[in-house]
């Protein structure tokens, strides 16, 4: 579903599932990073400097390096844990900006270089983020793919990534809200965004977010919906796989819970750093040094307690990152799926 498209129908139908947040809210916070999604946007708006790219002096285009470097630095260093969960980059290959195999092996490199884990899910990205959220392993889903929540992701997390030159606030949708103040089952959801437009399937001419909300209300499920629909009216795509779309949501190609890696934070690596940035993709020596002694400062904050960790998040559960449960007073803290598509980078089948 069209992001624009579905947030105006949360904030019209469903504002209870979605607050503004402040990035300094995330401290201690372990975010799941759907990085291929994140490495076209940082092409586009960090890549583009009036009509020329971010290059190296060999001339090629580092923009992708430039962001993720950058914005992962700002994440650990405002005390949260990123884990790169990565997707193949089919979905953004044939795009004006072309993000290629290259450029995501490059970030890989990266962020493994920062100490930041990462994750090669066997098929979506969005789907194994989702997966890591459900299971507690992570707080939420740092994405701009509203389809996160078509997978069920308990907390999705909009421009976290963002370049602060953006200046969008931080917005996060709690999936269990959006469901229950839509007043549908979570099937009844998925109809709901395939009806609207998914990665699947095309979109039915003439529906938009609003009329799909009130069809599957209506009719109950996008089955209904379709025999009901006037096709002279209504251009319907041919083929539409709804029900293989449906069952890609529903039942998703995911890692099980014991093949999930440890997901371990280590100390950047300056000196491997300093050799790929600044060597060999032409990066300012005296910045990069900057970014990672900041983040090595920030390592003492990762031992002070959130102001919120004496309480159980709404919504939460007592799991990993989602947060302790309540302490008492005076008490110490303590179609064919996409082959290829990886959560924050996925390998290819």
């Amino acid at each position: 579903m069209g992001i624009q498209g579905l947030t105006k129908l949360l904030a019209d139908n469903a504002p209870g599932c979605m607050r503004e947040q402040k990035l300094e809210n995330y401290f201690g916070r372990k975010i799941a990073v759907d990085a291929s999604m994140h490495i076209y946007a940082f092409m586009v708006v960090v890549g583009r400097m009036g009509d020329q790219t971010l290059t190296d002096e060999a001339g090629n285009v580092t923009s992708h390096l430039q962001g993720m470097f950058f914005r992962t630095v700002k994440m650990l260093e405002s005390g949260m844990k990123p884990t790169g969960t990565k997707e193949d980059i089919e979905k953004y290959s044939k795009r004006t900006v072309r993000v290629t195999r290259e450029h995501n092996a490059e970030c890989r490199r990266l962020l493994q270089l920062l100490g930041v884990p990462i994750i090669d899910a066997p098929s979506e990205a969005e789907a194994q983020c989702a997966s890591l959220c459900k299971q507690g392993l992570v707080y939420g889903i740092a994405t701009e793919d509203m389809d996160a929540l078509t997978f069920g992701t308990p907390r999705l997390i909009r421009h976290l990534m963002s370049p602060a030159s953006t200046k969008q606030p931080v917005m996060e949708f709690e999936y269990d809200k959006v469901v229950e103040e839509l007043k549908l089952t979570r099937d009844q959801f998925i109809d709901l965004c395939i009806l609207c437009g998914c990665d699947y399937t095309e979109k039915i001419g003439g529906i938009g977010p609003f009329r799909a909300l009130q069809l599957i209300t209506k009719h109950g499920s996008l089955d209904a919906v379709l025999d009901s629909l006037d096709p002279d009216k209504y251009k319907i795509p041919s083929p539409f796989p709804f029900k293989e779309a449906r069952e890609l949501f529903q039942k998703p190609e995911v890692l099980a819970p014991e093949d999930v890696p440890p997901l371990k934070w280590t100390n950047p690596d300056l000196d491997g750093l300093l050799e790929f940035l600044v060597k060999e993709k032409s990066f300012n020596e005296e910045r990069v040094r900057s970014a990672v002694q900041r983040v090595i400062n920030s390592k003492g904050k990762s031992t002070q307690g959130r102001l919120d960790s004496f309480f159980q998040p709404l919504g939460g559960s007592a799991k990993a990152d989602s947060g302790p449960a309540k302490r008492k007073a005076g008490a110490k803290a303590g179609p064919e799926p996409k082959k290829g598509k990886l959560g924050a980078i996925g390998k290819k089948k």
